[in-house]
């Protein structure tokens, strides 16, 4: 792979600082990837790695952002551009236009939206720089534009919360028609949103549950209060309410407790239920507290599974295409012990105090 000039080393540092800097004001916490480190041992033989993230909108994104900064820092041999594309897709197309410009050796894309790549990751492939999406996925016309993709299997997850809600409703002899859902949609054309909403209407069709209706979320906290506000004044004898990600379960909390709703799995006592995905560590804490009746992991982790995956090209070696990372699911107890999705088998973890003070996220 070719190597970037001292001019790239430069502009790393300047937007390192900045984000770090950021990053340090909103969550009180530091990287190891910080711009003294990086001011003393970048330099034109390290691999430059152009980061297009997608914001910060969530507990989740954050840890993601932490796992890629500590995963390519200085001290590991390489130099990383950072851009928060802040949830603008046109920022994140840009960055990455940026990217060729600074002559980076790789760029890790985790896209806002599937579609609308194709232009310019053809101007990537023709720069000789390989991509590799992370996290989300991008819908192409033609597969040679990305190199390697790792992530979530979203599809997956949702059915997995849905086998979920079917098995204890069956436990608690509720009958699939009492089910009136709601959707917390996260942000539309995400891989996320398509994925785990996807499953959940195709659970709805198979156990003949009542879709009553969606609302944008857009994963944010404040997002998904204001749509539980819109669903629950549409809708006001829901009793389960499917949020894309926690932060938009905090906010439907927060629009539910206000409400006067009682939240809980007693559906035919008139509580709410909330299923939700990330099992971020405040997110398994609702579920202890009976608050998230079941939590779906997405794995933020993608750091060291990425960097291996660029070690392995930089030997030349050949790489998996698809790399889907290992997800658990969370509930209150161990009353159900398990979900089958396609002949699979899920264990469902209960969450302990002992769990939670190993979360690492």
């Amino acid at each position: 792979m070719k190597r970037t000039r001292k001019a790239a080393a430069a502009a790393l540092l300047i937007a390192a600082a900045s984000f770090l800097y950021g990053c340090g004001k909103g969550q009180g916490s530091t990287s190891k990837n910080s711009p003294e480190t990086s001011e003393k041992t970048a330099d034109d033989t390290a691999l430059t790695i152009g980061f297009a993230q997608v914001g910060e909108e969530s507990d989740w994104r954050r840890a993601n952002s932490e796992s890629i900064l500590n995963a390519f820092t200085a001290e590991n041999g390489y130099n990383l551009l950072f851009e928060d594309a802040q949830n603008d897709p046109d920022v994140q197309m840009a960055s990455v236009q940026k990217f060729i410009q600074e002559g980076v050796d790789y760029i890790v894309l985790e896209p806002i939206i599937e579609t609308g790549w194709d232009p310019i990751l053809k101007e990537v492939k023709e720069a000789g720089i390989p991509v590799i999406v992370a996290d989300r996925n991008v819908a192409v016309s033609d597969d040679s534009l990305v190199t390697a993709w790792v992530g979530s299997d979203w599809l997956l997850e949702g059915a997995k919360a849905c086998e979920w809600l079917n098995e204890y409703c069956r436990k608690h002899d509720i009958p699939p028609t009492s089910l009136k859902i709601v959707n917390i949609q996260g942000t539309i054309g995400s891989s996320p949103q398509i994925g785990r909403d996807a499953a959940l209407r195709m659970g709805a069709g198979k156990y003949g549950w009542k879709m009553l209706g969606t609302s944008k979320g857009e994963f944010t906290q404040a997002k998904g209060r204001e749509a539980m506000d819109d669903l629950i004044g549409r809708f006001p004898d829901l009793n389960v309410v499917y949020c894309d990600n926690d932060n938009e379960a905090y906010g439907a909390i927060e629009a539910l407790e206000e409400a006067g709703k009682t939240i809980g799995t007693d559906l035919e006592n008139g509580e709410v239920m909330l299923i939700s995905f990330d099992a971020a560590r405040q997110g398994l804490s609702y579920v202890k507290e009976g608050k998230i009746a079941c939590d779906v992991e997405c794995n933020p982790d993608h750091g060291p599974r990425i960097r291996e995956l660029i070690g392995k090209l930089e030997r030349g070696e050949t790489v998996e295409k698809e790399q889907a990372v290992s997800e658990q699911i969370f509930a209150r107890t161990d009353e159900i012990e398990s979900v089958t999705v396609s002949d699979q088998e899920y264990p469902v973890v209960p969450v302990t105090d002992e769990l939670l003070a190993e979360r690492t996220y």
